[in-house]
């Protein structure tokens, strides 16, 4: 977890976005829990916003009671959700599902965030979906895209995902599939494959449990 905050606040730093791609059970939420906490004690209160799957909405409620207590978790659920600009504000980390992200676009839209945390990140992989556009309109100061599904050989999800984080780094998604998807689907190992992996290395963590226990003691 240590060496992923340490990226994640390289990235804040430089006013980046980047994917969070490690093997499920590597705690990716505690790390993204840790970049909020960070941020709000040296940069001052504002609110953060996780969109999620419905199913962990839970979840990140728990960890953030377990592990950042201090935090004001707001979970935007239900028919009553109070979306005032007030509510919202007052608050370090809104928490609310992908499916209401498209219904309360407007109101999340209209507030700036610290940090916009995608987790399960694989919904937005469509980039022509709804739910797609609907993130691309959030306002941020670093957005993050949390996913354990390898996003290396699906070349128009990694252009969706990387759009969301990083608005422009990849270019026009027509202009993406004439640089890099369609030479590379020709020729998997040739050059545009080495300039893409170039390209978005720095903005992908990708670790595996293999590879971790691998590093710890015998």
């Amino acid at each position: 977890q240590h060496a992923g905050f340490s990226w994640l606040r390289m990235l804040e730093d430089l006013g980046l976005g980047g994917i969070l791609a490690d093997d499920m059970g590597l705690g990716k939420t505690l790390t993204a829990l840790c970049l909020v906490l960070s941020a709000r004690e040296r940069r001052g209160p504002a609110p953060s916003l996780v969109v999620c799957p419905t199913s962990v909405l839970g979840n990140w409620a728990r960890e953030s009671a377990r592990f950042a207590p201090s935090l004001r978790v707001l979970v935007l659920h239900g028919g009553d959700r109070d979306l005032t600009p007030e509510t919202l504000a007052a608050h370090d980390l809104l928490v609310t599902s992908y499916g209401l992200l498209r219904r309360d676009e407007a109101a999340l839209a209209a507030t700036p965030l610290r940090a916009l945390i995608f987790d399960e990140a694989q919904v937005i992989k469509n980039a022509s979906a709804a739910t797609a556009k609907a993130a691309r309109g959030l306002r941020a100061e670093l957005r993050l895209a949390l996913s354990g599904t390898p996003v290396e050989n699906r070349l128009d999800e990694l252009w969706s995902l990387m759009d969301v984080v990083n608005p422009g780094l990849l270019g026009a998604r027509s202009a993406f599939a004439r640089r890099f998807a369609t030479p590379i689907a020709l020729d998997p190992k040739g050059g545009a494959a080495r300039r893409l992996r170039a390209l978005v290395r720095p903005f992908v963590l990708r670790r595996t449990k293999r590879a971790v226990l691998s590093e710890l003691p015998a």
